[in-house]
């Protein structure tokens, strides 16, 4: 029996930017997923700068967590399959200097999407490896509407595109060390 396809093949199967990062973690995948939602992403200083930076330092708390992205971020969960895989979802025009964004769901971010607006899909994926270890993989995907909002959306990617993956690798560590720590 095959695996699933991922789910942010399912919700954002078409898009015009992507980026991907991955980590080896040594533990099992439940203590990977248990340490998801929960480590520290905002502890290095480079990465609560560019947080900041990126409006989400705004809603800095002691610690930054996944879980504290969800809402105060502007980001949705938008599906998990537990232990696996958890996709959350960002809709509206965040390229802007103070980002418009849009509520959505499950159901609005599978509709079509109005003009002018962006949709960024993040996921984190496990998957076993050999002696006990995971990988954990995150992938962020960005559909614009149309092509007057891809030439909106390009020049603040290319601007966010380097400090987005350097803030996705320290996530990825923290990860990591919070599930390669003690229990």
């Amino acid at each position: 029996m095959s695996a699933p396809r991922p789910l942010i093949d399912e919700f954002l199967p078409e898009f015009d930017v992507v980026e991907r990062h991955a980590i080896v973690v040594r533990a099992a995948p439940a203590r990977v997923w248990a340490m998801l939602r929960t480590a520290d992403l905002g502890r290095s200083p480079l990465v609560g700068a560019l947080l900041a930076v990126r409006g989400l330092g705004r809603h800095r708390r002691a610690t930054m967590t996944l879980e504290t992205m969800l809402g105060a971020g502007g980001f949705t969960q938008l599906d998990e399959r537990p232990e696996r895989e958890l996709l959350i979802g960002l809709e509206g025009r965040f390229w802007r200097p103070r980002p418009d964004l849009r509520a959505t769901d499950t159901r609005r971010f599978r509709e079509p999407l109005e003009p002018g607006l962006a949709r960024a899909a993040w996921d984190f994926r496990l998957e076993p490896l050999e002696a006990g270890a995971t990988r954990l993989s995150t992938e962020t995907r960005v559909h614009c509407a149309d092509a007057a909002t891809r030439r909106r959306f390009r020049p603040y990617w290319l601007l966010v595109r380097p400090g987005s993956g350097l803030i996705r690798r320290a996530m990825l560590a923290a990860i990591r060390r919070a599930a390669e720590g003690p229990a």
